[in-house]
């Protein structure tokens, strides 16, 4: 059960991206939270610069399908490591395959990602 609910978090996180509700990603990251975002070239280590990538995105960007797929989800006590791709399906027919790796840890019980890793192959 453990796993799943790991995997219901990185689940519910493409699904607030494709709502577009920043606010509903952000409750399931941890206020230190570190990403390597596929689409930034430097660390991500604050919500401002999270936010400073999120304005940068076009608002009139095409619509995008996402499918996380093919995870191998571990469990360590209070921490999770996913590995998955994603599929990004662009509006333009367009299609990124991204690998991916997310930490997670169980804070007042409830997981949080702490670092998400993205690789455009």
């Amino acid at each position: 059960m453990t796993r799943e609910a790991v995997w219901a978090v990185i689940s519910a996180m493409y699904e607030a991206y494709t709502r577009g509700d920043r606010a509903g990603i952000d409750r399931l990251l941890h206020p230190d939270a570190t990403i390597f975002d596929s689409a930034a070239p430097d660390l991500i280590t604050s919500r401002r610069q999270l936010d400073k990538v999120r304005d940068a995105r076009p608002a009139d960007g095409p619509a995008e399908r996402l499918h996380a797929y093919d995870e191998v989800v571990d469990v360590w006590g209070d921490t999770a490591l996913a590995r998955y791709l994603l599929r990004v399906d662009y509006a333009g027919g367009e299609v990124d395959i991204v690998r991916t790796t997310s930490v997670l840890r169980l804070v007042e019980g409830s997981w949080l990602i702490v670092h998400v890793h993205e690789n455009t192959l």
